[in-house]
């Protein structure tokens, strides 16, 4: 797949960075059909034949603006997937940078793991001009939750009848500052989470 350019770096000694949007297509299908649990949860069914090239060329929501979207992958010496990630910059307003998905090898959960990577993909977000973190997750996906509000994410709204796969979701949208600002700061920038409106993801 190639090295990614301007990409997370690894914490971890023995995983690269790849760019999945070069080539990438089939190494994410592999570790997406490899870990069920994201997709059990969220979808009600495993990934799907074609999830894979939806995550990496699917178009955002019609209207939404946003800089560039990003999917990415920690690999191994043997080019299997660690990790995938996929964020998009500026989303909705500029400095808000939004995890579209984050998932993590199975065998890796409880190792650790999760929260390195996770700190490489903030750290780099920061570094490249994020001031406020945004992301979704399924309301009744406890370990998500659990996980993400652990990484200093607070909800800032909520929408439901999310249709995901064969499963009607509430998605409880999060976001987190970067620096020492408050929540009214982000609903200024974000009409579309301002309590309100609170019309969608």
């Amino acid at each position: 797949m190639g090295t990614a350019v301007d990409l997370p770096a690894s914490p971890i000694q023995n995983l690269s960075v790849v760019n999945l949007r070069n080539a990438g297509e089939l190494a994410l299908q592999k570790f997406f059909e490899a870990n069920p649990p994201y997709f059990l949860t969220v979808h009600g069914i495993p990934a799907q034949e074609g999830e894979a090239h939806e995550e990496i060329y699917g178009d955002l929501p019609a209207g939404w603006a946003f800089n560039h979207k990003y999917v990415f992958g920690y690999e191994d010496a043997n080019g299997k997937l660690a990790c995938m990630g996929n964020v998009v910059s500026d989303l909705l307003a500029k400095g808000v940078w939004h995890v579209g998905t984050f998932i993590v090898a199975t065998d890796r959960h409880g190792t650790g793991d999760a929260k390195a990577l996770y700190a490489s993909v903030e750290e780099w977000c920061s570094h490249c001009g994020a001031r406020w973190m945004r992301l979704g997750v399924v309301e009744g996906n406890a370990r998500a939750e659990a996980f993400w509000e652990r990484c200093g994410y607070v909800q800032v709204a909520k929408r439901e009848g999310i249709v995901m796969g064969q499963r009607t979701n509430t998605i409880r949208v999060m976001a987190k500052p970067l620096f020492d600002q408050p929540i009214s700061d982000y609903y200024a920038l974000v009409e579309r989470d301002r309590p309100a409106l609170r019309s969608a993801v």
